[in-house]
């Protein structure tokens, strides 16, 4: 099958760009961040960029110098810049007076943010109103893009009303099921059957799911989904083939080529996106053009439907038995770690990772300058004749 192209992505670089890379995060994907961090420094060309580190702790502080360098793999401390700012030490909580005055020296200042922070506190929009709140340029969907994707019940909700096809679910709340467990449990599996998935309504990385077979585990399963979240999102379970197809763009977005992803478990759980060797990932997928189109259209009326921008990556499942495709999630900061679908995705329709990251650098500061367009005060009548 002929992949799908996207126009070359041109760099033009006339000095070094200088970008701040935010990572760790108060998060239980705290660790998958630290990957995506490392992920990425590794692959920028000291060249190209110059990348100050900044760490936030799992308790969501400015992580020192010495800490950066604890959360960083030896042989990249070279490569990037460490702030020791005395103004923002290791024990001094974010907030958007101190943020600007991350620097490493006069000239260093990073002119764009890498928000490479997975889950809450990261990727929900709480990260991207702070760094609006400071009026600084990042990488990314915005607030509202942010905090849908990240809660599967609304961003579901919403890719309903757009029209995309979504397999049933149900939303419980973690105090609603442990006063009457059993009486959910009645209800849900009468609707659903088995077998079911719950999930933290706002995690990723499949922190927090399990696949229940049966009535027995049940109860035991929406627990630990609940220690994560206090929505839980109960999905029909699908026998189905896993897709996924990656977005870059602002207002016109782009879809890439499509992509399958071959699980080493049952399901993509954490063990078998991060940790086992034998998970795969087919690029292009196995499917028709047909279909490709069908997932590349739905990708980016989902991307839309959130008011996305930047990136995302929209995954998929493609029913065996009824070959009907359904849409499963919109990822607005995926991970960027060396099995990550994202890059590859773009790979493979024609785009360098140095390609993608420029081309990502150069959308968040498009999207910086069109929201400072916007005024901020309300018009004089006598100005409205102007």
């Amino acid at each position: 099958m002929k992949h799908a192209q996207m126009e070359t992505v041109q760099v033009k670089m006339a000095k070094k760009i200088k970008i701040g890379i935010l990572f760790g995060g108060r998060s239980a994907e705290h660790e998958i961040s630290l990957k995506s961090a490392a992920s990425v420094i590794s692959a920028l060309e000291s060249e190209v960029f110059e990348i100050t580190a900044i760490g936030i702790t799992p308790m969501g502080q400015f992580a020192s110098a010495a800490e950066v360098k604890k959360m960083l793999p030896p042989h990249l401390i070279d490569r990037v810049r460490l702030y020791d700012d005395p103004g923002i030490h290791h024990k001094k909580q974010l907030s958007a007076s101190n943020f600007p005055q991350i620097s490493t020296g006069v000239g260093h200042r990073p002119e764009i943010f890498f928000p490479l922070l997975h889950g809450p506190y990261g990727e929900d929009g709480t990260i991207q109103g702070f760094l609006e709140i400071a009026n600084l340029p990042y990488v990314g969907c915005g607030v509202l893009a942010s905090s849908v994707g990240m809660d599967k019940d609304i961003m579901k909700r919403l890719f309903i009303q757009a029209g995309l096809p979504v397999a049933p679910f149900r939303t419980l709340y973690a105090n609603e099921f442990f006063k009457k467990p059993q009486a959910v449990k009645h209800s849900v599996s009468k609707e659903l059957g088995y077998p079911m998935f719950s999930k933290p309504a706002n995690l990723g990385s499949s922190v927090g799911i399990c696949k229940i077979h049966s009535e027995k585990e049940f109860e035991p399963s929406v627990r630990h989904s609940a220690q994560f979240d206090r929505k839980i999102v109960i999905e029909k379970g699908l026998d189905a083939r896993e897709l996924e197809c990656a977005i870059l763009g602002n207002d016109n977005p782009r879809a890439s080529v499509v992509g399958e992803i071959i699980p080493a478990h049952e399901f993509y759980d954490y063990d078998a996106k991060y940790i086992s060797p034998d998970s795969r990932l087919e690029i292009p997928a196995r499917i028709n053009s047909m279909k490709s189109r069908k997932v590349q259209d739905l990708s980016l009326r989902a991307f839309k439907a959130i008011d996305g921008s930047g990136l995302a990556r929209v995954d998929f499942f493609l029913e065996r038995k009824t070959g009907k495709i359904w849409v499963s999630e919109i990822n607005t900061m995926p991970g960027f770690t060396p099995i990550s679908m994202y890059a590859k995705l773009w790979a493979s329709s024609g785009v360098t990772f140095k390609q993608l990251v420029i081309k990502l650098i150069e959308l968040g500061k498009e999207r910086y300058l069109d929201r400072n367009k916007r005024s901020f005060q309300r018009f004089n009548p006598q100005d409205r004749s102007q």
